[in-house]
Order: structure tokens, then sequence, then C-alpha cells
């Protein structure tokens, strides 16, 4: 039940199965069942998880649109002692999710917040993929707005890291196509599907041929695409004072007076006019 008076209840966010019901913690079954409230991303898929381990609580939606609404209610709720659990349909809330809005605004509130950890479907795919994991960078999904898209994909375009996207069945094969565009034909790629499920599948190809087999392929179940980062680019050669000026004496002879060639030659080389010139007029 929750508590009266001037006490704050609390938020407690918990990770459920990303599709195998035995990944669910008894933590997790523990924090369920000691919840004045549950609110859940789609409450018919939560019901099923409650169900499952014979759990009674009362389930409220939060989701995307109508987060800001009911987030407030929930924020008044927890303020006034309501103990609430925040779940997912799948994985980790607050990840990639309207959770987010919440916790934050708990954080600002000074309504505490704790975690029950559990599975999520970024850090599996890594470690299932066997791309190098000591750093990555996770990037969601893929908006559908083509600008905010192309933005998107161009501002990860020479990411060195390990990435990681999510992608819905029927919008995998576009996915495919703007990576392959992106990356190139040949940059290594995981497609990991349907997770922990009877089907999961990991495929270890390239984004050129992946493009191709959904080009002709209809995608099913959902999918992660964990894709090798850029190889790092070497290092330009670091300028000496002797290419300074060997820089400089080239815009000589090419009719440029002693001065200028030295003044632009520091520009590019990094080294003082002063320093270029001296060993220009010396070599004269």
């Amino acid at each position: 039940m929750a508590m009266s008076g001037d006490q704050k209840g609390s938020l407690t966010l918990v990770g459920t199965p990303i599709g195998n019901l035995g990944d669910f913690s008894p933590r997790a079954v523990e924090a369920l069942e000691n919840a004045d409230l549950i609110a859940a991303e789609d409450t018919r898929v939560t019901l099923k998880l409650l169900n499952h381990f014979g759990i009674k609580k009362p389930l409220v939606s939060y989701f995307e649109h109508n987060k800001r609404d009911r987030g407030e209610q929930l924020l008044s709720q927890m303020e006034s002692g309501t103990n609430l659990v925040l779940v997912s349909d799948a994985g980790m809330p607050a990840i990639s999710d309207p959770g987010e809005t919440l916790c934050n605004s708990c954080h600002e509130r000074g309504i505490p917040v704790t975690v029950v950890p559990g599975p999520t479907a970024v850090t599996t795919a890594v470690a299932l993929s066997g791309f190098p994991s000591g750093r990555f960078t996770f990037e969601g999904f893929l908006s559908t707005n083509k600008k905010s898209r192309a933005d998107h994909l161009k501002s990860v375009k020479d990411e060195t890291r390990t990435m990681v996207f999510y992608e819905a069945p029927h919008k995998l094969r576009a996915t495919a196509r703007d990576l392959r565009d992106t990356f190139g034909e040949d940059r290594p790629v995981a497609v990991i599907r349907e997770l922990t499920k009877l089907h999961e599948e990991v495929w270890r190809t390239t984004l050129g041929e992946a493009a191709a087999r959904y080009r002709e392929e209809e995608p099913r179940g959902e999918y992660v695409l964990v894709i090798a980062g850029a190889a790092p680019q070497e290092d330009a050669p670091a300028f000496t004072l002797d290419l300074a000026v060997a820089l400089a004496r080239d815009l000589v002879n090419d009719g440029n007076s002693a001065s200028a060639a030295a003044k632009e030659a520091a520009a590019q080389t990094g080294f003082s006019k002063g320093e270029i010139y001296k060993r220009l007029v010396e070599e004269e």
C-alpha cells in the first residue's frame, strides 16, 4: 500500500526478459510483488509477465505518446508516497525508452530512484557478436525522418568504435540499405535476430550482403545490428623545419616573396614565420 504523510515514495526500474522468461531474476519478481503500482509500456505484455509469476498488482500505461501527462500523474503519486515500478516490454526501462524522462524527473524532484538490473539487448548483442567490446557506442533506432536519419548516419560515418543499432522487421530493409550506403559494402556486421528466443540467429556478414539478402527476403523478428567500427586513420606525418623551409622555397620559386612564402609555410606547418624566413634567406 502507498505510504501516507510527507514521506515520498520511490521509482524502481526493473529490467524484464528480452525473450526468455527464465531470465527474470528473483529480485525482479520481489520488486514487482512489493510495488504499489506498476507502470508499463504495454500493459497487455506486462500482464502476461505478472500472470506467469502469479503477481497481482495494479497496472498503468506509460509510453512515448502519453509520457508527459501520465508522467506528471505518476510523479504526483510518488511524491504522495506511492512506490512505483517501471518496466518496458522487454529489456531495461529508460534505455532508448520513455522511462528516461520519468527517471530524470524523479532525480530533479528528489524522489528516490533504484534499479533491479536485468536483460538488455545492447550488451547481450555486443558480447554475442565477437566484435571489439572494450569501447562501443549504442545508437538505438534510426529516425524515420529523412533529415534526422541522414544527420545521425553522417555523425557516425567515421566512428571507430563498435556500433549497435536496433531495428524493427518492417524497417530493416531500408536500414540495411542506408547503413551499407553510409559505411560501405565491405563493413562487417553481426545481424542478430530474436535474442534469447527459440529462433535466435547470429549472422556475421557484411553490410553489402545483408542489404542484398533483405532486398529479397522478408525480415522477421526483432533485430540488433552490431557494426564494426572504421579502421583508425593514420596520422599524417608531422612537419619538420626542413620540410617547412622546403615548402617556402617552392612558394618562392612560384613567384612569391621570401616573406610571403615564409608566412604561408608557417600557416601550413605550425613553425614560426621568423624561423622559416631566417633559414630561407640563409640558404639563398
